[in-house]
């Protein structure tokens, strides 16, 4: 933790407690609701969207954190460390209300300072972390320049899954039946990015997730101009050791020095459902 700044996520961010530990990062919950159930994101596990699912042909509802939530975490750090600027690392303005709440929940606190970082859960994590290592090695940074520097680490960040198959898609209405059912009969999987803050289908990509996992470490790689440095790989529930191991032999076939396994929560679980597989790097 640094001894001046401390950052603050959503959970969406699928930033787990043991890291955030690490890093000394405060985490602020979004929120899922299954029926007339609204829970916090994070206490409790993924699997139960994919029970929720199976049971009932409906796919959870995430939304994102009120002014409430906000309130609460902005007041504790206060509370705990009076001298300390807060850093808020926002998730993508674009896909949630969790920006605006924080807004209205900063009014009057010359302490905080917020970035949208137009990234969503694995993309987010990778920004929030690496600021938050840069933070660890420099104790006496001042808010402008780690400012200045999550805005460079969210302008190289570059995130993409690829969902194992469109059902949730179709669930959620973001396919039709014709476009899901050639899916199927074809398997093909269209290649979802974040783009300027926002989720876009882009390519697609046709064959099994273990033959197309390596191929996407491969292209995306290439096509982005990523860093060798560090890569992050995206994992859900039901994404299989085939893929995993595909996928990792091709980060290390690429040259990638470090290269980190996240799994993912609830966002990419409702967009790809189980078995899906993304990647997350920063451009040169």
């Amino acid at each position: 933790m640094n001894k001046n700044i401390v950052i603050v996520a959503e959970s969406g961010s699928d930033i787990t407690p043991e890291v955030a530990e690490k890093y000394g990062i405060e985490i602020v919950p979004m929120h899922v609701s299954m029926g007339d159930k609204v829970r916090a994101d994070g206490t409790f596990p993924v699997d139960e969207i994919c029970e929720y699912y199976d049971t009932t042909g409906k796919l959870p509802k995430t939304s994102g954190s009120s002014p409430e939530d906000f309130n609460k975490v902005f007041d504790s750090i206060h509370e705990k460390y009076p001298e300390k600027h807060i850093l808020y690392l926002a998730y993508s303005s674009s896909t949630t209300v969790s920006y605006a709440s924080a807004n209205i929940a900063a009014e009057g606190r010359d302490y905080i300072t917020m970035l949208d970082t137009k990234h969503v859960s694995v993309g987010q994590y990778a920004v929030v972390t690496t600021v938050a290592e840069m933070l660890e090695k420099n104790q006496d940074i001042t808010v402008d320049e780690a400012l200045a520097y999550a805005e460079k680490v969210c302008k190289k960040t570059r995130m993409c899954f690829v969902p194992n198959d469109l059902e949730y898609l179709k669930a959620g209405g973001r396919v039709s039946n014709v476009v899901f059912i050639s899916g199927r009969l074809l398997k093909i999987h269209p290649r979802i990015e974040i783009l300027d803050g926002k989720l876009i289908a882009t390519k697609k990509h046709r064959g099994n997730l273990s033959k197309i996992a390596p191929q996407l470490v491969y292209d995306y790689a290439e096509e982005n101009k990523l860093n060798r440095d560090k890569l992050w790989l995206i994992w859900a529930i039901g994404t299989t050791d085939a893929v995993k191991k595909a996928a990792y032999d091709a980060a290390v076939d690429c040259g990638f020095k470090e290269i980190e396994w996240v799994k993912t929560g609830c966002v990419i679980t409702c967009h790809g459902g189980p078995g899906a597989f993304g990647v997350v790097g920063m451009a040169e």
